[in-house]
């Protein structure tokens, strides 16, 4: 081309040249889109129409020690909606509430208000066939979500051991909560195709399949929870008392076999539920134990080398002077000297104290502190108390005495449990566990097998003997045990509540080969009394002697010909 009269035809000419060349890279870049390197526009598009779905994954299943399920989760069916979608379809608002059970009025206001939102919970946790019958009126902006929830047969039975989840099913309270990462199962993914208006086309593959949660067996015993259960509710009522807690352990395992409170909540229907009713009080109420706590200070005078079960002490008048505090049993012992088994029987605090002032405050905490009081169990239970073990560094009669019947220490349940299981375990500490135990574990001796086997025969003539806490026997075996009373302390003030008490009986069974250490508490009984004796007794033995029985253990307190029978249908097996 000939370019008459240009004064710089080389820059028209550059012009052309760059022109061409942009041509030719866009068609380069075309062909090579679309013949070459096809997968970029191709994700670009699957971007714009490719979803990834998650696969909901169940929590794992949650089971007694017998297989018996606690815990366990139930496909549901959660519907959602985008508002906005919903705009264009007013006159079927009215259908679409009745079919969800909600007022129509207030169901228009909600999707009104929310117009601006592309999501929206309707309903969670309908069964699939609630959840169908409302998908098929076909509302456009209406969709479902496929979800889990957990379900609990035993209800109100084992409510505060197990605990419950919330609507995300993520573990709130008791083992669901402990054991959240354990039980909690991952979620898949699932590739599909959806248009613009968010309508499934097709359902690709699974990229990634759900991982559901795993099983965990309780070392609860269902047969045993529900016989502390219905005893401790009977008890609460008979004696109008405010709250309780049983605590059943296994001596040589230390398995908690049963763990039982009062009052108690049902996990399946938590609308009206009160929050004092949803305390482990076995776990997290911390108390003083009163005279429960005298066979670990008869266990230091035996260690001591310095007492043996025959000596005495003289307990007339039942008072002591310590400067401005008394000393006073509470009921009337049977003669102005006991021996060391007198003491226990009588529950006399005052010879308990004389014997304190002469073995020394630090040993009996040294005892207390071997079998577990005032220490963390390593149950790793939520909101679970340590309680509180004082430790002085000059030990005066006053502490010395209150430490030594009861008083001045804070503990659990679950912690008095453990000490019991600790003297009927001759003297060796096993450490607790929620969980089965699929072998006896090592335990510690904490205690001489001498001192505890000398501490089981006496604490058997507590039950036993004429002037016993005859309300814990149970027939056909020998127990033993220990009750205890002890008043309330004030809340937010220095001093106790008037007329406030906690009765308790913490022992164990059978003597011939201890298997179940078991506490009672209940708090604040206002009818008959509200001493141990007379209030927790009853329950310890009726729920031991249910328990002996389901466990298939031999009885030991029968005559030479009964108890060959007992042996030999143990040997056989329940029916």
């Amino acid at each position: 081309m000939k370019l008459e009269g240009a004064l710089y035809p080389w820059r028209f000419r550059l012009v052309l040249a760059l022109l061409a060349l942009m041509v030719g890279a866009i068609s380069w870049r075309i062909v090579d889109l679309h013949v070459v390197d096809h997968t970029f526009l191709q994700g670009q598009g699957d971007a714009r129409s490719m979803r990834h779905i998650p696969i909901p994954a169940h929590r794992g299943l949650i089971t007694d020690r017998n297989g018996e399920p606690l815990a366990v989760s139930t496909p549901v069916v959660t519907l959602w909606a985008n508002p906005k979608e919903m705009l264009g379809s007013r006159e079927r608002w009215s259908d679409l509430a009745r079919a969800l059970g909600q007022d129509p009025k207030a169901f228009a206001e909600r999707i009104e208000q929310n117009s601006n939102r592309e999501f929206l919970y309707l309903v969670r946790g309908l069964t699939p066939e609630q959840g169908q019958s409302v998908l098929q009126h076909k509302v456009p902006g209406v969709y479902s979500i496929e979800e889990f929830r957990r379900f609990y047969p035993a209800g109100e039975v084992t409510a505060h051991v197990v605990g419950f989840t919330d609507v995300d099913d993520r573990g709130r309270e008791g083992v669901e909560l402990a054991f959240d990462q354990w039980l909690a199962g991952v979620p898949g993914k699932r590739q599909v195709l959806k248009d613009r208006r968010g309508q499934l086309i097709r359902d690709v593959q699974v990229t990634k399949n759900a991982k559901p949660g795993k099983t965990l067996a309780l070392s609860i015993d269902l047969r045993l929870q529900y016989l502390a259960h219905r005893e401790l509710r009977n008890a609460l009522v008979e004696n109008g008392a405010k709250a309780g807690s049983l605590v059943m352990v296994d001596v040589k395992t230390g398995e908690i076999l049963a763990m039982a409170n009062q009052p108690t909540y049902n996990p399946n229907n938590r609308r009206n539920l009160q929050p004092a009713a949803m305390r482990n009080r076995a776990m997290i109420d911390v108390f003083e134990p009163g005279s429960t706590m005298k066979p670990f200070s008869m266990s230091a005078a035996l260690a001591s080398g310095r007492w043996k079960p025959s000596d005495t002490v003289e307990v007339w008048p039942g008072s002591l002077q310590i400067g401005r505090y008394t000393i006073k049993d509470v009921s009337k012992t049977e003669g102005r000297i006991l021996d060391l088994t007198g003491i226990l029987i009588n529950s006399s605090n005052v010879g308990m104290s004389k014997i304190a002032f002469d073995i020394g405050g630090e040993s009996i905490y040294n005892v207390m502190q071997q079998v577990g009081l005032g220490q963390d169990t390593g149950l790793g239970f939520p909101g679970e108390r340590v309680g509180n073990l004082p430790n002085y560094r000059e030990w005066r009669k006053a502490e010395t005495a209150t430490l030594s019947y009861g008083y001045g220490l804070s503990v659990t349940a679950v912690q008095m449990a453990h000490a019991y299981s600790v003297i009927a375990n001759g003297g060796r500490s096993v450490p607790l566990t929620m969980t089965r135990a699929d072998r006896v574990p090592d335990g510690t001796q904490v205690i001489s097998e001498d001192v505890a086997k000398t501490m089981q025969g006496m604490l058997q003539q507590v039950v036993e003997a004429p002037r016993g806490v005859f309300r814990a026997q149970v027939p056909g075996y020998h127990v033993a045990g220990k009750s205890g009373t002890a008043r309330k302390a004030t809340v937010g003030a220095v001093g106790y509540t008037q007329n406030a008490y906690r009765s308790l009986f913490a022992g164990f069974g059978p003597m011939s080969n201890p298997r179940i250490a078991m506490v009672v508490v209940i708090d604040e009984p206002s009818k008959a009394g509200y001493f141990g004796g007379l209030v927790s007794a009853p329950v310890f033995g009726k729920v031991m002697a249910g328990a002996l029985r389901l466990m298939n253990i031999a009885p030991d307190n029968l005559k030479a010909e009964e108890q060959a029978v007992a042996q030999n249908a143990a040997k056989k097996g329940p029916l």
